[in-house]
């Protein structure tokens, strides 16, 4: 009895295998979060299954969290701070502000004073931020 090619291809190249990854590949770069997090997860060494038993969510979440997740709410940040038993801040750390563009040109004005300031003499500087508050102050802000 002749066996059917399909069956025989399937025995030789199981379509699943525990070396394959799980989910479908990522189409887009995980947010900084996402970023962050897997990154703390595999420096403790713990798979996204063993996370979320910490966390005590389904593994799905921890890949949202990992792959899709911008902005978590307060309640998960600490959450997933608790199992890593570090800061929120800490868990953030790196990932604030990498979505924002980055302005272009040169510095404003501003910018420009306040960097001619920080090499003034301290007892300089003292002078200056005094003025600018006192004149603050007089404008009501």
């Amino acid at each position: 009895m002749q066996q059917n090619p399909v069956i025989s291809v399937l025995a030789q190249n199981p379509p699943y295998s525990a070396a394959m990854p799980a989910g479908r590949p990522a189409t887009k770069p995980a947010p900084a979060f996402g970023q962050r997090l897997a990154a703390l997860r595999k420096e403790r060494g713990w798979t996204q299954n063993q996370l979320a038993q910490q966390l005590g969510v389904a593994v799905k979440t921890v890949i949202y969290y990992e792959r899709s997740s911008p902005h978590p709410t307060t309640k998960t940040l600490e959450k997933i701070a608790r199992a890593f038993q570090i800061s929120p801040a800490e868990l953030l750390e790196g990932t604030l502000g990498k979505n924002t563009a980055k302005k272009t040109g040169p510095p404003s004005r501003l910018q420009q004073l306040s960097e001619r300031l920080a090499t003034l003499p301290r007892s300089k500087q003292k002078v200056v931020v005094q003025m600018l508050e006192g004149f603050l102050q007089q404008t009501g802000n």
